[in-house]
This record gives C-alpha cells, sequence and structure tokens, in this order.
C-alpha cells in the first residue's frame, strides 16, 4: 500500500516551488498535486496521455477543446489524449489531484 496525505504533498510541492508534483508513479498510471493561484495563468500544453482532474479546493473555469465548465472542491473532469486544455479565471487558489494513464512521460 502507498499513502498519501494532501497536506504534506502540497508542503513538498511549495517546497521545490513548481506547480506540479508527481507523488506515484505506476506502470499503467501517475498522480501529481497541481497547484495554480488565484488569478495566475495555467501554461499546459496539451498531453499525449488521458487525465482526469478532481478538484481538491478552489474555484476556476476550465476549457477542454471547446467546451468550458467552471470548476470547485469536488469537481472531476476528464480530459481526452491530446486535447487542448487550460484553467482560467481562477478566482481562489486551485488544488487539483491530476491521474494520468499511462503515466506522464
Amino acid at each position: 500500500m502507498k499513502a498519501f496525505r494532501l497536506d504534506e504533498l502540497e508542503a513538498e510541492r511549495a517546497a521545490n516551488e513548481g506547480a506540479y508534483l508527481q507523488f506515484l508513479r505506476e506502470r499503467n498510471m501517475s498522480v501529481g498535486l497541481y497547484a495554480l493561484d488565484a488569478g495566475e495563468h495555467d501554461p499546459q500544453q496539451p498531453h499525449g496521455q488521458d487525465e482526469v482532474y478532481f478538484v481538491v479546493s478552489g474555484r476556476a473555469a476550465i476549457t477542454v477543446g471547446l467546451e468550458t465548465t467552471e470548476v470547485a472542491r469536488g469537481s472531476v473532469v476528464y480530459v481526452p489524449a491530446g486535447v487542448a486544455h487550460k484553467f482560467h479565471h481562477i478566482s481562489e487558489d486551485l488544488r487539483v489531484l491530476v491521474v494520468f494513464s499511462p503515466p506522464e512521460a
């Protein structure tokens, strides 16, 4: 078993001064914590893997392809591989668990 605490992951991510912390990598998937502060720009480019976002905290909008929706704590969003996507209009600091399948390269 591997178990994680969000507060510890957030502290590690912040200590490494990056927006993304991959904390689990297995044969068929990887999982990370992605953080964007209120008003920040999301620099993401399309990925070669399918993704699932689970919003842990914060508020924003996300555009996936041509569709846009509001997200907040508890929201889950699927992004197919290769599709352009960005969080925007981030009104509260955003913390998101990201699952990549297959694992992020």
